[in-house]
């Protein structure tokens, strides 16, 4: 309980957090950024870590001069890159031990064909919208190593999904977050960019509720 109190406190409080790290830390604070994007992306088990918002807050304050913010940009954008990719190579090298069988109880070969196909086929789209979407994005390039998708094929999209991901919120933290309005309601628009990155999940769940039904 505690952690999740302090959780909710560092979402909703990014802005001072990172301040705070910043004077302290000086430029050690790309550092501190570049982890936690990196953690988020390329450990299953980080999927909590506040990647939206604090991308958003993290441009807010690059635009008080404690940050470059192209140099933010380039710095985060390598975390989310290197991160998807461990967390692919994971899936690639892990997924054959953990299923090393044809058949089995754990292990249905047709499945995987599917997911390998499905993942060959429409995995683009999933690999570039997972980036906004939390949760998926610590999951979707484990998956997409444990169903073999070819890592040439799977880079361009990465690069494209990071680049979007990164250099959208980061840029519109840069030009709005200090915003006298949004800055005195920057709870709010942080709950907003949760709920936005939480749509895709809403809709598919609805979608799947209706064929079921």
């Amino acid at each position: 309980m505690d952690f999740l109190l302090q959780l909710v406190d560092i979402v909703l409080h990014l802005d001072k957090h990172l301040a705070v790290l910043a004077a302290h830390y000086g430029p050690w604070i790309y550092m501190i950024l570049f982890a936690i994007i990196f953690c988020e992306t390329g450990l299953v088990i980080a999927p909590f870590l506040p990647g939206d918002s604090l991308l958003f807050v993290a441009g807010g304050l690059a635009a008080t001069g404690n940050m470059d913010v192209h140099l933010l940009v380039l710095i985060l954008f390598c975390a989310a890159v290197l991160g998807d990719n461990t967390n692919y190579w994971i899936g690639r090298l892990v997924g054959p031990r953990v299923f090393r069988w044809e058949q089995s109880r754990w292990f249905n070969r047709a499945a995987f064909d599917k997911t390998h196909a499905y993942f060959e086929e429409q995995g683009g789209k999933t690999i570039i919208a997972a980036r906004f979407i939390p949760i998926l994005r610590s999951f979707a390039p484990f998956v997409a190593g444990v169903a073999k998708m070819t890592w040439r094929r799977f880079l361009p999209l990465d690069l494209l999904g990071g680049a979007l991901w990164i250099g959208s919120l980061t840029y519109a933290g840069f030009f709005f977050a200090n915003i006298p309005f949004v800055r005195a309601n920057l709870s709010f628009f942080i709950f907003g960019i949760i709920g936005v990155s939480l749509l895709p999940v809403v809709f598919a769940w609805a979608k799947s509720r209706r064929t079921v039904a």
